[in-house]
């Protein structure tokens, strides 16, 4: 039984009990490093995670800090969460981004260069080449990069040029071989044109060291071929990082597509945010970099190697090393309901059809749009679009109805952070195919995955709907943990209209049959059943939450769920990223738990689960516990009804609070530790794997390969 507390003396506003958003993350991001320190994984995968961990601190410095740093100089004084201001925020983010990076290197340079050698990579030094490798690498410069390369210098007639946003430079100090001993500047882009990884051939054979070099080894190495009538003094690499945010006038802009381009364009000049140079850099020729771009002190990172690990995705993809990777995760399994060559729209008639991506596959979703688009009894097609794949199958799909006639409507969120001008190119190529592309509310991110589908039955039009965790992209459906609910009850068929409706005119609903929306509804709907929680405890009925998300940081609902917590609700969370929650406090939030699972795929799905006295209710959403998703955001979430679904999700997330291999639980000072393992007869628990293996042995017990799903040809 969880303990229960009088709440009468608690002030859940204190900031103490919360934990600011930007630290949380940091640590999120720490939980990322350390799988690229965990032996348990094979060598490569560690390299991809380090990889993943300066990604994902690249995208942290150009939205979060330059977002506290913005904060900073329009003099905005109001603590967050936790009780800091954005001065004291990003104090103590760069301080503890320092020691990350000294981190990162420190398993780049102690832990993972010599596990490749050992496993027969060589990463080459440039000044160790000799002999024909040394040949090799100076006469691929002049064949294959001198002709790309564009020096820059700069003095009284060119000033100091644009330095694009997290792209590789080289500087040098130059003297004329005659003349003058004034010292000039130049830089030069190292082109991304070209592969930063350049293998150098003739190795790897009988066993012999497979030797590599970076792109701007290179042409630090023949750097003088571009300065032919001057001495290079010193030269060094660089890069910097810049404020990507963007913000956007909604009212003021009279054209929301081409305000975006226009904004996109400018991300490439952002306010600079930070520098990253080679430790062993010239004192001057940094501080005229230092002065040339406005960067203080602290936003300086002196590197000992590679600048930009991110070249550590492109290493993982080197042939010949698949010994080294991960294969115990078999590719997405077909999904047992739609195994067979049934009809789509029959398989969904019967029953409804829920999907665990990335273990059963998306293409079923796919094929949904697909067969929508050439059924003759089809009518119209509505969807959501957030992200989508750089060749998405779903947005052909969608233009292929249009061009038969069908009423296709694609919403489009241009808004969608980073992939804005890739949003832009199939709203205009959807528009041009005749589809009615609207681009959501203004003021608002359209982040729900929603997709309608009205067919003309013999029973009269009937709506089938398909709801989910992510988003309709093929190609991160493969790589992200989510669920998909495919349906065509009524409630649910009226609630999807209702919504499209919503989003593409000025209709309102007063009411939902299922669904439950933010901004308006959502946030609510969220409290309400946490309380409900909170009174079955006190009156002694059967009272826990099970909640699965990316991220917690909305006050609010944290407060709700401390005080459920005091009445004596159990309370699970199992949260990816940002965690504002403290668990564990005596007095608060004693009956709380929270854990992080960070493995193989992304863990991205939104399933939650609520006692309510002994009739349990299960909900998946798209949307996180956060602010900007409950009240900035047009969000869903939708209950899971049929009994055999719902055991589904809970197997989901009873699997998960039984991790033991992947997941880091949150102790009582806000840190994240590994579970402990008690006894030899202690249970390991890979969730992911599991995950995986089960969907193979339930496409090996239908006797099928690949997922089949019949899709008629068109009538004239």
């Amino acid at each position: 039984m969880a303990k229960k507390k009088n709440t009468n003396t608690i002030d859940f506003e204190d900031p103490k009990y919360y934990i600011n958003r930007e630290l949380s993350w940091m640590q999120f991001n720490e939980r990322v490093l350390s799988e690229a320190e965990d032996l348990t994984n094979p060598l490569f995968e560690r390299l991809k995670f380090l990889s993943i961990s300066a990604s994902n601190l690249d995208e942290f410095f150009m939205v979060r800090v330059a977002s506290l740093k913005d904060m900073i100089n329009a003099g905005y004084k109001k603590p967050d969460i936790a009780g800091m201001t954005a001065k004291q925020q990003l104090s103590a983010v760069l301080c503890n981004v320092h020691d990350f990076v000294d981190k990162q290197y420190e398993i780049y340079n102690k832990k993972l260069l010599p596990a490749l050698l050992s496993s027969g990579v060589l990463i080459c030094e440039e000044k160790d080449l000799t002999g024909k490798d040394s040949e090799y690498v100076d006469r691929y410069f002049d064949e294959f990069i001198y002709p790309v390369l564009t020096p820059m210098a700069v003095d009284s007639s060119r000033p100091f040029p644009l330095i694009r946003n997290k792209t590789l430079n080289i500087a040098a100090l130059l003297t004329k071989k005659e003349g003058k001993d004034d010292v000039d500047f130049a830089t030069v882009q190292v082109p991304d044109v070209l592969p930063r990884i350049i293998e150098i051939p003739g190795n790897g054979k009988d066993g012999e060291v497979r030797k590599v070099i970076f792109l701007e080894q290179i042409i630090q190495r023949n750097v003088s071929k571009l300065f032919l009538n001057y001495n290079v003094l010193t030269s060094a690499p660089y890069r910097v990082g810049r404020n990507a945010d963007l913000s956007i006038d909604e009212d003021e802009a009279e054209d929301l597509l081409k305000e975006i381009e226009k904004k996109n364009k400018k991300r490439q000049k952002g306010q600079d945010k930070r520098l990253e140079v080679s430790k062993d850099i010239d004192n001057k020729l940094l501080k005229l970099i230092t002065k040339e771009l406005k960067v203080e002190e602290n936003e300086i990172y002196k590197i000992e190697g590679p600048l930009d690990l991110t070249f550590l995705m492109k290493m993982y993809k080197l042939e010949g090393f698949d010994h080294l990777k991960e294969h115990r995760y078999k590719e997405p399994q077909p999904v047992p309901e739609f195994s067979s060559d049934e009809d789509i729209f029959d398989v969904i008639s019967k029953k409804d059809v829920l999907m665990h991506h990335p273990y059963e596959t998306f293409e079923n979703v796919v094929k949904f749009v697909e067969h929508a688009a050439v059924d003759p009894d089809v009518l119209a097609i509505k969807q959501t679009l957030y992200r989508v794949s750089g060749n998405s199958p779903i947005i052909a799909a969608l233009a292929k109805a249009a061009d038969n006639g069908k009423q296709v409507t694609v919403l489009v969120e241009l808004k969608a952070r980073f992939d804005e001008e890739n949003n832009i190119v199939w709203a205009k190529m959807l528009e041009k195919a005749g589809c009615h592309v609207i681009y959501g509310l203004v003021g608002l991110k359209t982040h729900c995955k929603i997709t309608l589908v009205v067919r003309r039955e013999e029973d009269g039009i009937k709506r089938y709907v398909h709801l989910a965790t992510g988003n309709y992209n093929d190609s991160t459906a493969k790589q992200y943990t989510d669920v998909g609910l495919f349906t065509c009850a009524p409630a649910f068929g009226e609630d999807a209209t209702a919504v499209f409706n919503m989003l593409s005119g000025y209709s309102e609903p007063l009411g939902w049959n299922k669904l439950s929306l933010a901004p308006l509804w959502l946030k609510d709907r969220i409290l309400y059943l946490i309380k409900r929680e909170e009174e079955h405890a006190l009156a002694g009925e059967p009272a826990r939450i099970i909640a699965k998300m990316n991220s917690i940081c909305h006050k609010e609902v944290i407060a709700a769920l401390y005080k459920a917590s005091c009445a004596g609700v159990k309370i699970d969370l199992i949260v990816r990223g940002i965690c504002c929650l403290r668990a564990g406090v005596p007095g608060v939030s004693e009956n709380i738990t929270v854990r992080s699972i960070v493995g193989n795929f992304l863990e991205h799905s939104r399933i939650f689960y609520f006692e309510n006295g002994g009739n349990p209710e299960y909900y998946a959403s798209s949307a996180d516990w956060m602010p900007r998703n409950l009240e900035r955001r047009v969000e869903i979430l939708f209950p899971v009804e049929n009994e055999a679904l719902r055991k589904k999700l809970m197997h989901i997330l009873d699997l998960e609070l039984k991790d033991t291999e992947k997941a880091h639980i949150m102790d009582a000072d806000g840190v994240y530790v590994k579970p402990v393992i008690k006894g030899d007869d202690f249970e390991k628990i890979n969730s992911q794997l599991i995950f995986g293996q089960e969907a193979s042995r339930n496409s090996k017990s239908l006797g099928h390969q690949h997922s089949r799903v019949f899709i008629p040809e068109m009538k004239a």
